[in-house]
């Protein structure tokens, strides 16, 4: 089949998260079993030279700007791209979209269905009910619309099926599909040291100062760990680097800025505990990530791979406080034997239970 995968931003620092690195998976698996696959979207931060493969997979990118600032990613459009698309998407089987609420993958939508062209839409746990008066008039013209004529709409977990479902107004033809993750040649590495690590963007609803007040608490008694944040700012840099300052750790707890995504599994596997305190996250990418390469990790009960890791045991989930996460990472720390099973128990669950091939092999299903 002849895939086109569309998503808002490509950036060299990976700000865009986990939608990217999930479509640059499915693109790669599919390319894998056969297919024919490209990736477009709007980039930024690139130059004048934007690059046309990533990872092994064929890119086709147009600048992105931002036309309504505050609003984050949502006020985003490629006005090249939209253009474009109308010639691209009559030469492919099937478009698919990493969707959200912004005026890059919406409108695209919007044309493919005017057009009657095939689509499916992938949403991230991005589209939800929301009370913001600018959602409202967004998802009556265009969102909704868009999910009602999708060929499939794939959901994460049962509370994005209900969310997807009030948006629609109606159900769409909702499929489940869970994320995956490439089969890691760092699985078997042992970790460089001792690292308590958080890596993802800087933004309020990941709690990076819950993160630094958690290494504060814990530096003590566990002297000789390192205590790391990585990944782009979102809001909470500011905020997080003046607690560093003044806790003067010494080097011991430290804030190394974005990291470029394909570099997130090396870096990951060099670390002993992964952290990740977001509330309501849907299915982040970092955690699969952490597990692909044999590291245990510590997540809230509120985000949708808990009862995931709780099952496997590649991890432990706690409530949302600070205690919690403190008495967590203090476990994973004292017991050697503790991380390394756990760590262990990830590696063999994201080959087993969340590798690539039969993610492809869903797609391709669904895409018929």
């Amino acid at each position: 089949m002849r895939v086109l995968s569309i998503v808002t931003l490509v950036s060299p620092n990976g700000e865009y998260g986990g939608p990217v690195r999930v479509a640059l998976n499915q693109a790669r698996a599919l390319r894998e079993a056969g297919h024919e696959v490209v990736v477009a979207g709007g980039a930024r931060g690139f130059g004048t030279d934007l690059p046309h493969e990533l990872d092994g997979v064929p890119l086709r990118l147009f600048p992105a700007r931002t036309i309504i600032p505050g609003i984050g990613f949502a006020g985003l459009c490629a006005p090249d791209l939209q253009q474009w698309l109308k010639h691209a998407a009559r030469s492919v089987d099937i478009v698919h979209i990493h969707a959200a609420r912004d005026l890059v993958t919406l409108p695209a939508a919007r044309w493919l269905r005017k057009a009657r062209i095939p689509y499916v839409m992938q949403t991230h746990g991005m589209i939800d009910p929301s009370r913001n008066p600018l959602a409202f008039p967004l998802d009556l013209f265009i969102t909704r619309p868009a999910l009602r004529g999708a060929k499939a709409v794939f959901y994460l977990t049962d509370r994005e099926r209900t969310d997807l479902g009030a948006v629609a107004g109606q159900r769409p033809n909702l499929v489940q599909l869970a994320n995956g993750v490439p089969q890691s040649s760092n699985a078997s590495l042992p970790a460089a040291g001792t690292e308590v690590l958080y890596l993802a963007r800087l933004a309020r609803r990941k709690r990076p100062q819950l993160f630094v007040e958690m290494a504060l608490a814990l530096a003590e008694e566990f002297p000789h760990v390192l205590f790391t944040l990585v990944g782009p700012d979102e809001g909470e840099g500011p905020a997080v680097q003046r607690l560093i300052d003044e806790a003067d750790a010494q080097g011991k707890l430290s804030w190394e800025g974005p990291l470029a995504p394909g570099a997130t599994n090396e870096r990951l596997a060099r670390a002993t505990v992964y952290v990740l305190p977001s509330v309501d996250e849907p299915y982040p990418m970092s955690v699969l990530e952490a597990m692909s390469v044999g590291v245990p990790v510590v997540i809230t009960d509120s985000c949708g791979l808990a009862p995931a890791v709780s099952e496997i045991g590649c991890g432990i989930v706690v409530d949302d406080s600070l205690d919690a996460l403190i008495g967590a990472v203090a476990a994973l720390l004292r017991d050697g034997a503790l991380t390394r099973s756990m760590g262990q128990a990830g590696a063999l669950a994201s080959r087993d239970r969340f590798g690539m091939p039969a993610i492809a092999e869903a797609l391709a299903r669904a895409y018929r």
